[in-house]
């Protein structure tokens, strides 16, 4: 067994304690706050934070454009299966193409909410938006129609498979 023992003079104690409060100070500036809504980052790509409340889900699906409802039409607890079937597999290629990826949420259970859009162009029916939000991120959701011969895509119109 070996024993390590230092004697730490006055002056490194004090650059040492200066040291560990520049870099607390650093992290904080540093770390991402999850609580504002903010869809596009200055480099254009897309940010899925700050939808923890009604009105950053609603903020964030205005955002891509859509207007819905004020109050989610369905809101359930739903659990990422850890073995994708052809559906979940062929719903996860499409969460890709907008940058998402739900095998990483494999067995979490995450929040879904569906709000009726009302400015759908173009279509008489039923559109709903779906999020999936675990943690106050959105890691996933769509655009679609009421019917099961109807459309899905991506938040984009432009992201579909």
């Amino acid at each position: 067994m070996f024993i390590y023992s230092f004697k730490a003079s006055g002056i490194r104690l004090c650059a040492l304690i200066l040291l560990s409060v520049a870099v607390i100070c650093s992290l904080i500036v540093l770390i991402p706050k999850y609580d504002t809504v903010s869809v596009f980052a200055d480099d254009g790509s897309v940010v899925y934070t700050g939808a923890k409340t009604n009105e950053g889900r609603i903020e964030f699906l205005r955002k891509f454009g859509w207007e819905v409802e004020e109050e989610p039409l369905e809101e359930v607890n739903v659990t990422i299966p850890n073995e994708f079937d052809s559906v979940f597999v062929g719903y996860n290629e499409l969460q890709k193409l907008q940058g998402l990826d739900l095998s990483r949420y494999k067995r979490k259970t995450v929040t879904r909410y569906t709000y009726t859009v009302t400015n759908y162009p173009d279509y008489e029916g039923t559109v709903y938006a779906n999020l999936l939000i675990y943690r106050g991120k959105v890691i996933g959701g769509d655009i679609c129609t009421e019917n099961a011969d109807g459309f899905i895509h991506g938040f984009s119109k432009n992201t579909h498979l």
